[in-house]
């Protein structure tokens, strides 16, 4: 018997402008318990609003999302974002507040006593493979954008939440630093059994961190799956957007030399 899903949105619509736009046109998607799902799209897809959603950020014009079996519309959306991770695009620091505080601030709402704080920041820093002695009291102007995005991720693991919503968290970077933090992250929410939602523009970056991969375009959900389900979709845009990573493959493959010279046969 299959589990019901831990997030579900069922026939949900999001307009805005007294219905002029609909940002959200229909969209019924299920996300299993400890899945990494990536929603890809272009600008203006649809993608973002639909993360936004899932933790009461915005409410649906019509449809209804759930969480964990419960209508969203129901919870209080302080308490259901206190129990939801967000990691936003160049991590979303408070710039007034040091690493430790900005990583300590939900507990502190939740009233976490400080010093079990102080140990859940050098936990999370350890974590996100930051120093804790160099890092915990620095400010985020002190810090490169790839130690921003993971003091970001700390922050959002800080009160042990079961899900984790990523608003293209590391598309601002550097690509050797958006690598490495992709994998990062990946290797957590396996070890912590999350479930992710991560939004990307990037179908290379879907395919190599995601479980599953869903493609939207002018607020329609074109297609949903493996990247080898993606594969049997005949709907053109899906194509498109595969047909990117494939012409990089094949284009690296002929560019780049299979062995180092020199190096073993």
């Amino acid at each position: 018997m299959t589990s019901a899903p831990l997030i579900a949105f069922t026939d949900v619509s999001k307009s805005f402008d007294g219905g002029a736009v609909k940002a959200v046109d229909d969209v019924s998607l299920d996300i299993a318990e400890g899945e990494f799902l990536a929603i890809v799209g272009g600008s203006g897809s649809g993608k973002t609003t639909l993360l936004r959603l899932a933790n009461r950020l915005i409410d649906p014009s019509s449809g209804t999302v759930t969480v964990a079996g419960e209508d969203v519309a129901l919870s209080d959306p302080i308490g259901l974002r206190r129990r939801i991770g967000y990691v936003f695009q160049s991590g979303g620091l408070f710039p007034h507040l040091s690493v430790a505080d900005n990583i300590g601030i939900t507990p502190k709402l939740l009233g976490t006593p400080a010093n079990e704080i102080a140990d859940r920041v050098d936990e999370l820093l350890d974590l996100v493979r930051l120093d804790r002695t160099q890092h915990r009291d620095r400010f985020p102007h002190e810090l490169s954008g790839g130690q921003r995005q993971r003091v970001g991720v700390a922050r959002a693991l800080a009160a042990r939440p079961r899900i984790v919503l990523m608003d293209e968290p590391f598309g601002a970077l550097d690509p050797l630093t958006r690598d490495a933090l992709g994998d990062d992250f990946r290797a957590l929410h396996d070890r912590l059994g999350l479930t992710t939602i991560m939004i990307t523009h990037d179908m290379t970056e879907a395919i190599l961190l995601a479980d599953r991969v869903a493609v939207m375009r002018s607020g329609k959900l074109l297609a949903q799956g493996t990247p080898t389900e993606l594969s049997d979709s005949t709907d053109a845009y899906v194509g498109e957007l595969l047909g990117t990573p494939r012409r990089q493959a094949e284009r690296l493959q002929m560019l780049l030399p299979r062995q180092a010279a020199g190096g073993p046969a």
